[in-house]
């Protein structure tokens, strides 16, 4: 056995993985180059190599929280590439204002026929509430009502909605509540969509930069945004917040959550789903809303990301025959995105958090003087 496939046969046993096994976890490798790719890349070489059809799990999900449990990826030296990738986020700006547009571009303008087949026909791109739901349509309208309670929306508000997808929160609030939103995108596919799919609503959809909007609102929310700002904008993002919410109103920012502060992210999904992305901790968030803002109200949904998920890789790999212009590799790196993404909540190497925010009231020095 040459000594990569030794090195690597050995830790996956670690793991509880068989090479060649019959569990579901255990996999099948179909190409003797996987062994040094991986040693060599890690996390990125384990995913290209899927991606090329090196090897397979019949559960790939379960594999990867095996290996994630036992923390594989810390036995192996990082490469250039991925000593690179840490470096990058460190010096430099990934979310300019022109460079947000071609990374937002990059994963949600490659077709909508794709995200309707996965989300389904309300076409909600962010994690599900599971509490009293059966089924993903029912869980996703369970979410879009919670966040429309936490920020007490009436009739007549203004809501800013940033990074609005699809429209499907600005659709649901406008016809439930009764608020005009205005919904901001990078995504010109998206924003077609959420136009398109408008009727009479009072809604209006921008092809926008957060660092753009004008105007003054009653309510800001964001649902899967704050992913894309980069920790180097996240003092000018709640800075522009701050500009534009009204001095009593309400905010809150629903966004996937790290257990530690990062500038980057894993390699694999930088370079394949989503560029200049970078996972925030609620230690960055904290921080970078001081002190203007006051933390109101912190929940975590992790867990039901999980199972949201999976039942998007249920549905597209249902559907799949419908659209055909995505060849085999793009269908293999979509499934290991989902599936890896499903092994990192479930292990709760990732989290789901809705943090709500209220401008903060500063007494002014010259008052404090005079007391």
């Amino acid at each position: 056995m040459a000594s990569a496939e030794r090195q690597g046969t050995e830790l996956l046993a670690v793991a509880d993985v068989n090479v060649g096994g019959d569990r579901p976890h255990d996999i099948r490798v179909h190409d003797d180059r996987f062994w040094g790719r991986v040693l060599r890349d890690r996390e990125l070489g384990l995913g290209e190599a899927y991606q090329d059809g090196w090897w397979d799990a019949d559960r790939l999900d379960e594999f990867l929280v095996r290996v994630f449990t036992a923390d594989l990826r810390a036995a192996i030296r990082p490469s250039p590439s991925l000593v690179w990738n840490v470096l990058r986020g460190r010096i430099v700006n990934r979310q300019t204002t022109s460079q947000a547009v071609r990374n937002a571009q990059a994963h949600y303008d490659i077709g909508n026929d794709l995200y309707l087949r996965m989300l389904g026909d309300e076409m909600v791109y962010s994690c599900a509430h599971w509490k009293d739901a059966d089924d993903l349509a029912s869980a996703q309208a369970a979410k879009l009502d919670l966040v429309c309670r936490k920020l007490g929306l009436e009739p007549g508000m203004r809501v800013l909605d940033i990074g609005c997808g699809w429209g499907a929160f600005a659709h649901h609030a406008a016809a439930n509540h009764g608020v005009h939103v205005t919904g901001i995108s990078p995504a010109g596919e998206q924003v077609d969509e959420a136009r398109r799919r408008a009727g009479n609503l009072s809604v209006e959809f921008h092809q926008q930069d957060y660092r753009d909007v004008e105007g003054e609102f009653d309510r800001i929310v964001s649902i899967g945004m704050m992913e894309h700002v980069g920790p180097r904008n996240f003092g000018t993002f709640f800075d522009r917040c701050r500009d534009l919410l009204v001095p009593d109103g309400l905010m809150l920012h629903h966004t996937i959550g790290s257990n530690e502060s990062k500038d980057n992210t894993d390699a694999w999904f930088d370079r394949y789903i989503f560029p200049g992305g970078v996972v925030p901790s609620l230690h960055q968030i904290a921080g970078a809303s001081q002190p203007h803002w006051t933390v109101e109200d912190v929940q975590n949904l992790g867990p039901d990301y999980d199972r949201t998920l999976l039942a998007w890789h249920d549905n597209i790999e249902a559907r799949w025959h419908e659209i055909p212009d995505y060849d085999e590799r793009f269908r293999r790196t979509w499934r290991y995105y989902l599936l890896s993404s499903a092994a990192s909540f479930r292990v709760r190497n990732l989290q789901v958090f809705q943090v709500m925010f209220r401008r903060t009231v500063r007494v002014s020095p010259r008052y404090d003087a005079a007391r």
